[in-house]
């Protein structure tokens, strides 16, 4: 899986929102600022999580942009999702279908099944974390990352 620059920085963004202390709002300014990247962009990254519902923005001098729900309900999944598309999506094989309007396989694919099972498996683990997991120290983060994989069956987890 490859994230794209959008849904990177776009994470980062959010996860520097997660990190604002008594829920207060934080501007775009202070964002680029901490993420090291352009006011702009953090502005077009802060309107698309606005779109999505993930974030509120609030008008003012002491105006910004709140997390929309509580981080422990946001799930990496929305977040990244709501910045790009995901994995294999249905508009794919369209994408990838050669000089013909759609894909010489659509109606007898051998790679689809297995793209659209890899896509499962890929949304269901980052459902698994939330933005407030994004917030815990790295040490305890990697405990929680390494419980999570011992739970998949042993050819998702690479241990077969």
């Amino acid at each position: 899986m490859r994230l794209s620059a959008q849904q990177e920085y776009g994470l980062r963004c959010i996860v520097q929102m997660a990190r604002t202390r008594n829920a207060e709002a934080i501007n775009i300014v202070d964002v680029a600022d901490r993420e090291a990247i352009s006011t702009a962009y953090v502005a077009k990254l802060l309107r698309i999580l606005r779109k999505a519902g993930l974030v509120n923005s609030i008008r003012g001098v002491k105006g910004g942009y709140t997390l929309a729900r509580p981080a422990e309900e946001i799930t990496v999944i929305e977040i990244l999702e709501s910045l790009g598309d995901p994995l294999y999506s249905p508009g794919y094989c369209r994408r990838y279908s050669g000089k013909a309007r759609d894909c010489v396989h659509v109606c007898d694919c051998g790679s689809r099944a297995v793209l659209m099972g890899l896509n499962d498996i890929v949304r269901n683990y980052l459902a698994q974390f939330s933005l407030a997991d994004l917030i815990l120290p790295e040490p305890d983060l990697k405990a929680a990352v390494g419980e999570r994989v011992e739970q998949l069956p042993s050819w998702a987890a690479g241990t077969a």
